[in-house]
């Protein structure tokens, strides 16, 4: 028979640990002293406690189901197949291949790799109807689900222009293959736009909302889940429980529908807190990520190579970040628990609180008349750029900390030299519907100005 050593205990009130840290304060302020409030407005107190915070969320996540996904860029077929194999081999459960034109041989690309048993994203940077149905057909072919990750509202708000096709409606073609591709999961959200270009977690839940409300409204047959393609961030507990938000207001907004579908999230550790200095830091930053990911109940995980801003892909950067997510897995056994944060007061929490807010939010977009009215209006660019803005201001005065770049760096560290892609901001003038929303890294004007000292020294 168990013995329950809580028993020898009496169980302490929220009341009573308070009066006991109050008098531990010695007369100091407890609100001024031991809460902060963060950028989504969610006051942080020291303890959480059952009588008082415990706010029990309907999700249901299985860690033990995650993917470790490999991402693959596509410009020789040949080598885009080694690559996916190898990767197979070497410990991923599933392939994301970035294809950029509709010329690549997608019968020959997919025919070597076990596309029944392995998970594959095709993320298509282009709409093609011909391109959709062709999948289709393999997939049929495999007796399969291929995920196409497309998400027309995605390029609006990215690059300020719809897709290029030729009936000039991304909804309509969307509304084409829905009807014939039942072997297709097509609608996409692709969220990561937002958290990279800096908008809190209130923000970023609310516009994901709100985006996929749109493909709800537009189009008319929904066969498969929807994927949302999310990033994380380092605030490792509001992460877990942002993407714990996330699943419970689709829910929520699929139920509206009449969606029986759960939805699929992806997670991808952000670009905004990547560094260029010091970036074997960045490796310690995608693993904290991925964990939240991983706890907070993402599908599949896409990490980010530590020298993915300015390196291109590469053998030992796939290689470590592959290995990071199989070490979590493997040996720090985070795909044993389903459903890992339940119970967790402060997640609970602070799950619930993003997920109140957002909804609020969420609802005032709606009665705005929606995301892409906003868009168009160019108020969801104003507030992001808003929160950004305050972000950039906390990281330039030293109060938000990268360590190696405003946080001691390493003054004998260069890297001029080791550039094979240009890690900034692009400016590319040309005529847009829109103005487009700008991803931009927290230290790229730190990097700029130490990157110019390195040239005149």
């Amino acid at each position: 028979m168990e013995t329950n050593l809580f028993n020898d205990f009496d169980s302490l009130s929220s009341k009573q640990w308070k009066q006991q840290i109050q008098f531990e304060l010695k007369g100091a302020d407890y609100n001024e002293t031991l809460v902060w409030e963060s950028a989504e407005g969610i006051k942080v107190k020291p303890f959480y406690h059952k009588d008082e915070d415990y706010k029990k969320t309907a999700i249901t996540t299985e860690a033990s189901k995650v993917k470790i996904v490999q991402n693959i860029f596509v410009f020789d077929i040949e080598k885009s197949i080694r690559k996916a194999n190898d990767s197979i081999a070497r410990g991923a459960e599933s392939i994301r291949f970035t294809i950029e034109n509709e010329d690549i041989d997608l019968t020959k690309l997919l025919s070597q790799i076990a596309i029944d048993k392995i998970p594959v994203y095709l993320n298509l940077k282009f709409l093609s109807a011909n391109f959709i149905k062709k999948t289709n057909e393999i997939a049929v072919s495999k007796n399969t689900i291929i995920h196409c990750l497309i998400d027309p509202i995605h390029q609006l708000a990215s690059d300020g222009n719809w897709f290029e096709t030729e009936t000039k409606d991304n909804f309509g073609v969307l509304n084409t293959v829905s009807k014939d591709c039942k072997n297709i999961s097509f609608i996409n959200i692709n969220a990561t736009l937002y958290q990279n270009a800096g908008a809190n977690m209130v923000q970023q839940l609310a516009y994901t909302l709100a985006h996929t409300n749109e493909y709800f409204n537009h189009i008319q047959n929904h066969h498969h889940p929807i994927t949302i393609e999310v990033s994380v961030g380092t605030n490792y507990f509001f992460e877990i429980a942002k993407i714990r938000a996330l699943r419970l207001l689709f829910n929520t907004l699929a139920k509206e529908y009449n969606h029986d579908f759960d939805c699929h999230i992806i997670a991808t550790p952000t670009k905004r807190n990547k560094t260029l200095y010091d970036y074997n830091t960045n490796m310690l930053r995608t693993t904290t990520e991925c964990m939240s990911a991983i706890l907070g109940g993402a599908n599949a995980v896409a990490n980010l190579a530590y020298d993915a801003i300015y390196h291109k892909d590469n053998e030992f950067g796939d290689r470590i970040s592959r290995n990071q997510l199989l070490i979590l897995k493997k040996e720090s056994y985070f795909d044993i628990v389903n459903n890992p944060a339940d119970g967790t007061y402060y997640i609970e929490n602070l799950t619930a609180q993003l997920a109140e807010k957002a909804l609020l939010l969420f609802k005032e977009i709606e009665a705005n008349g929606g995301f892409l009215k906003q868009l168009k209006e160019g108020n969801i660019q104003k507030k992001i750029q808003e929160s950004a803005q305050k972000e950039q201001e906390l990281f330039d005065s030293g109060k938000e900390i990268l360590l190696g770049t405003n946080k001691y760096p390493n003054k004998n560290d260069k890297m001029s030299h080791d550039l094979e892609l240009f890690p900034f901001v692009k400016i590319k003038p040309r005529k847009t519907l829109i103005t487009p929303i700008i991803q931009k890294r927290l230290a790229e004007k730190m990097e700029q100005e130490r990157l110019e000292q390195e040239k005149n020294n």
